[in-house]
């Protein structure tokens, strides 16, 4: 190699930088200890390159001429690049790309090279070093830690021939291939689809170079010796698309000679062996050497070093393959720039055979292959890393995905709550679900549903699962409502460890001095009595513990319980209860938290107990924070899975409505507006009447997550509106009233009431209404079309009959036209108090304006909570009403619209690390019960075939 090349990347150097040794690597490289080998040092082996390209370049002659360098085609690649990239990151000012270079060897010249041209374009550049003698497996190890790596935009290797094995190749991410060598990039150059793909710079060099030395290629004989693999693939392919006439020959193959004479071009792809004479390439002859052993520094014995008429030297092919790979990086990084961006997803969504009557939902579960879920996350954008998968249809999503779409616009986002349900449930799921196939799978906008988890309690009690219902449901069901990847399990081992914390506190500083507790400092000695005790004692008030055990199952036996009695906890009993697991408060701070960070924090300082000075006594203080977030670390990444129909979902965070806040997790619907781009839909549910579940949407999760609603779609049904107007009770397991199965105009007419005051109640916070007019078969068309009508002139933007419990999402493309309608048309969103107000104020404001209360009446212990929460500095949080769901009052068998009635607030808690203030209204229980015929009596397990039956 001459000195020409250390001149020209001088001169490619930025104005002002003095010269001396290669700049050290942007990130940092992992180095390997390699035998004396290894990267850097280049300086003293540049030197010796010098001296040996001297004494090559004497033994020229007289009449070899070297042409000049074509350092001009370099400069051009390079401004081009930094042009591209400059515009790059007008847009995005923190992008740079990152091109990782995998080196077994101890070659640094090209590390040089490489490293000059890769910041004069503005790459970072980072080498891995590993030693000459590492194995295919070890350097496979390292690629598909690149491949993984997403802060590295392009891959190369610089290993030696030996080590180019299929097995090597085809490890890299086609995607990060910039020298085109994997089977992926060579095939789309062989098909013609080579702007789909990365070519060959060393290829692409060899054809550049002699076209800027105006060399036809049409019609011209070009051999190719020496060459193997993809480099020989990508030159007969380039050099045909060109016109030529191409032959391939390796060094010892016969009648090498003759194939040499009638060659115009000779490409050389491997190191001239010396029993070749330089004779047999006739004069006039353009030869061009492209070895890999040079490209990898190495020169090969009897590398040619004569000029011939038209010959371009190695040097120069091996200088622009070095800038046209920093091209292809610049290339890959606008790729990767392009897919962070909105755009309409490429989902393949599965088709549906809707069959009548409509089987169970198992049924038409079991009946639909869900994809992979690995295909459907790539589908959706998101990579390799970012999700976790347990099984073939769910996974988890980490949160390294909100750090990489921050500055990706949010899409539309929308509401589904209801009116006041029956015993049944009227099919928010269902319509979400339904919705969502509608708006992606026949309308092509990208949209995604939230949804909670499902709790055991109701699975084996009395509603049943979650998913969904009909043709609009999540897939697989069993999966869904059944374990999903365990996060309530985590839940309730998180709150029974802080549970079991409280208690024996109590127990120990009970019957315990201060000098036996342990205090974790350098000098204990040092401290006072008085510090000892106040360091070392919580002295927790036994009968302010608000921290229940709780358990995923419907158990009333476990609602009031005495704990302690056994003689080794020494006479320290008490009474307390265990809770549904979805109503710990540690169920609210996962679905209201934004990040690990917060989380921790969050249950740092939710608030146990008071002591007996009533100050509140946190799990901070019990020193269990740590060891909560450990339990739950798994738990706060939302679940990925899908509908019938192929589109996603997010399944996370699973509090009850009545007894809770009611809403899947900020961080679910922050991710998928995120992913769903500027134009698409995020869909998500709030639990029961819009009196429960919207409200606290609104004044509880908006204000924790920022986030700002679009619309609300409002369901109701023909049976629910037949209750509120005057019908027989309903109830889960007991046939329906022939009332609910025939036409009865006057009922419809008359439960309207119900319908037209959760409308009013959207309307309070400036949302726009959509009714979703759930039809079941019953139902007739005057019922319907009343329905819609009177929702229409209660103020509704729209009302619209949707069928997709029997047709999947094609029964609500009228109803996702609608949403996106009114989603366009902008809301006007605002709260419905401040918190600021006292807690009573607030808790009357919702009496008041939502329910329709005409006062609240706070019971002895009420107000002692709300004096204590006040004076300890709690009083400006939001309300989460405990209440029931089958009524606008507190009263379940009052329907309709309950008037002037006294709302009975009979206890208050708070729930200090998720964020809000708890009452309890009338005689709400936050343990609900087993009815007379559990759903359980009909699960069983085919021990054949290991299929749930019975679940719906």
């Amino acid at each position: 190699m001459s000195a020409r090349l250390p001149l020209l990347l001088r001169g490619l150097r930025r104005p002002g930088r003095p010269p001396g040794p290669p700049l050290r690597p942007p990130t940092p490289a992992r180095a390997s200890g390699g035998g004396g080998g290894g990267c850097g040092g280049g300086e003293g082996l540049l030197g010796q390159r010098r001296l040996r390209d001297a004494q090559v370049g004497s033994s020229r002659g007289q009449g070899s001429r070297a042409p000049p360098v074509r350092g001009s085609i370099v400069r051009e690649v390079i401004q081009n690049s930094k042009e591209v990239l400059s515009l790059l990151q007008e847009k995005n000012p923190t992008f740079k790309p990152v091109l990782a270079i995998i080196q077994a060897g101890d070659d640094n010249m090209m590390q040089e090279i490489n490293q000059n041209l890769a910041e004069e374009a503005g790459l970072n550049i980072t080498h891995i070093c590993l030693p000459p003698d590492s194995s295919e497996d070890e350097i496979i190890d390292e690629i598909l830690k690149i491949n993984e790596d997403t802060r590295v935009h392009g891959l190369a290797l610089q290993i030696s021939e030996s080590s180019f094995s299929n097995k090597v190749l085809n490890a890299l991410k086609p995607e990060k291939d910039v020298d085109g060598v994997t089977d992926i990039n060579l095939g789309r150059l062989v098909r013609g689809d080579a702007h789909e793909c990365y070519v060959s710079p060393v290829a692409r060099a060899v054809i550049e170079l002699l076209e800027k030395s105006g060399v036809n290629l049409d019609g011209k004989k070009i051999l190719i010796i020496g060459a193997h693999g993809s480099l020989e693939a990508a030159l007969q392919c380039l050099f045909q698309r060109r016109g030529s006439m191409t032959m391939t020959s390796q060094w010892k193959t016969p009648h090498l000679q003759s194939k040499l004479l009638e060659s115009d071009i000779v490409v050389l792809g491997s190191p001239k062996p010396e029993e070749i004479p330089l004779s047999w390439i006739q004069p006039g002859t353009t030869v061009l050497n492209c070895s890999h052993d040079f490209l990898s520094g190495k020169l090969g014995c009897g590398s040619l070093g004569v000029h011939f008429n038209g010959l371009i030297a190695e040097d120069d092919v091996s200088l622009l393959a070095a800038a046209l790979r920093i091209q292809n990086m610049v290339s890959s990084g606008r790729r990767w720039l392009r897919e962070q961006q909105h755009a309409r997803w490429r989902l393949h969504c599965l088709k549906l055979q809707p069959l009548s009557p409509v089987p169970s939902d198992l049924e038409i579960s079991r009946a639909q292959t869900p994809k992979a879920v690995d295909v459907l996350a790539k589908e959706i954008g998101l990579l390799a890393d970012e999700i976790e998968i347990y099984g073939k249809s769910k996974a988890k999503v980490r949160l390294s995905l909100l750090e990489r779409l921050k500055d990706q616009a949010d899409g539309k986002y929308v509401l589904v709550a209801g009116i006041t349900p029956t015993p049944l449930g009227e099919g928010k799921s269902t319509v979400t679900v339904g919705l969502v196939q509608a708006l992606t799978a026949h309308l092509n906008i990208n949209s995604f549903a939230c949804l909670r988890q499902p709790s055991q309690g109701p699975t084996f009690g009395v509603k049943g699962g979650a998913a969904g219902g009909g043709y609009a449901q999540v897939i697989p069901m069993e999966e869904f409502n059944l374990h999903l990847t365990g996060d309530i399990h985590a839940i309730t081992a998180a709150n029974n460890l802080l549970a079991a914390a409280i208690d024996t506190r109590i127990l120990h500083e009970n019957t315990q001095t201060d000098k036996k507790l342990g205090i974790n400092k350098t000098d204990p000695s040092a401290l006072t009595e008085e510090e000892v005790s106040k360091f070392a004692r919580l002295n927790i008030d036994p009968s302010t513990i608000t921290w229940q055990r709780v358990l995923d199952t419907n158990d009333r036996f476990l609602r009031k319980m005495t704990i302690g009695q056994a003689p080794t906890e020494k006479g320290y009993s008490r009474q307390a209860q265990f809770d549904i697991a979805v109503a710990s408060e540690i169920m609210a701070v996962l679905a209201l938290t934004d990040s690990l960070a917060d989380m921790k924090e969050r249950l740092g300082r939710m608030v146990v107990a008071s002591d007996k000075d009533g100050q509140p006594v946190t799990a901070e203080d019990l020193g269990v924070t740590g060891a909560l977030t450990v339990l739950m670390k798994d738990a706060i990444k939302p679940n990925l899975m899908q509908t019938l129909e192929g589109t996603p979902v997010f399944v996370h965070a699973g509090p009850f409505a009545n007894i809770a806040h009611g809403n899947s997790s900020v961080l679910a619907d922050k991710i998928a507006l995120k992913l769903v781009g500027q134009e698409g839909f995020v869909v998500t549910e709030a639990g029961f009447g819009a009196d429960i579940g919207m409200e606290k949407f609104f004044n509880i999760k908006c204000r924790a997550s920022g986030l700002v609603p679009n619309a609300v779609v409002l369901v109701a049904t023909v049976r629910a509106l037949k209750m509120h107007g005057g019908g027989p009770s309903v109830t889960a397991g007991v046939p329906l009233k022939r009332e609910y199965t025939e036409e009865n105009i006057q009922l419809v007419a008359d439960g309207c009431c119900n319908l037209q005051k959760q409308i009013q109640i959207a309307q309070l916070f400036g949302v726009p209404v959509i009714v979703a007019l759930n039809v079941f078969k019953t139902d007739t068309r005057a019922e319907i079309d009343l329905v819609c009508e009177l929702a229409k002139r209660a103020g509704a933007f729209d009302a619209v009959p949707c069928y997709h419990w029997s047709i999947g999402g094609k029964g609500t493309v009228e109803l996702a036209r609608a949403v996106r309608e009114a989603a366009s048309k902008g809301s006007r969103f605002r709260f419905l108090y401040d918190v600021q107000l006292p807690i009573v104020e607030k808790i009357r404001t919702i009496a008041q304006a939502v329910y329709g209360a005409k006062d609240i009446e706070l019971s002895p212990e009420a107000q002692s909570k709300i004096d204590r929460y006040t004076q300890q500095g709690f009083g400006n949080l939001p309300i989460c009403m405990a209440k029931t769901h089958l009524s606008l009052s507190h009263q379940p068998d009052k329907k309709g619209v309950p008037r002037d009635f006294i709302l009975p607030i009979s206890d208050v808690r708070a729930s200090i690390g998720a964020g809000f203030i708890y009452p309890l209204v009338g005689t709400m229980s936050t343990m609900p019960g087993l009815p007379t015929r559990p759903c359980f009596y009909d699960i069983d397990l085919d021990t054949e075939t290991e299929q749930v039956k019975g679940l719906f």
